[in-house]
């Protein structure tokens, strides 16, 4: 499975990145939300894993701009963030996320979500 990992603290995505590629997926980065969508538009990965709090578009904002393209709108979109605060499950989904998980990261259930959005990931991992 080809996993693009939106995510602009380096020491997140370092750690996040290794975990994924010992599982057996193919991984690729983006440190902003334009970075997000210029490499969800070249890659047209499998899942993108989105940091709702970035640098120059916000993960949110790159999650609008990803659904309004034909050819990536359908691509699965998980938000993570370290700000669990009432009404973040809400915008991230609002925004087009498909689903939603708080850093630190829970992999086991990040995981499991992947697999649920991605069929036949589990197959790969």
């Amino acid at each position: 499975m080809r996993v693009l990992i939106a995510e602009d603290n380096t020491e997140n995505l370092d750690m996040l990145r290794r975990r994924l590629e010992r599982r057996g997926y193919a991984v690729f980065a983006a440190a902003d939300g334009q970075q997000a969508i210029e490499q969800t538009l070249a890659l047209k990965p499998d899942i993108v894993l989105m940091d709702v709090s970035m640098p120059v578009l916000s993960g949110l904002e790159a999650t609008r701009a990803i659904r309004q393209n034909a050819d990536v709108s359908k691509t699965p979109i998980v938000a993570l963030t370290a700000h669990a605060m009432d009404g973040d499950r809400a915008r991230c989904l609002e925004a087009g996320c498909d689903a939603y998980a708080t850093k630190p990261v829970d992999l086991p259930g990040l995981i499991a979500t992947m697999e649920r959005l991605v069929p036949g990931a589990a197959q790969v991992a």
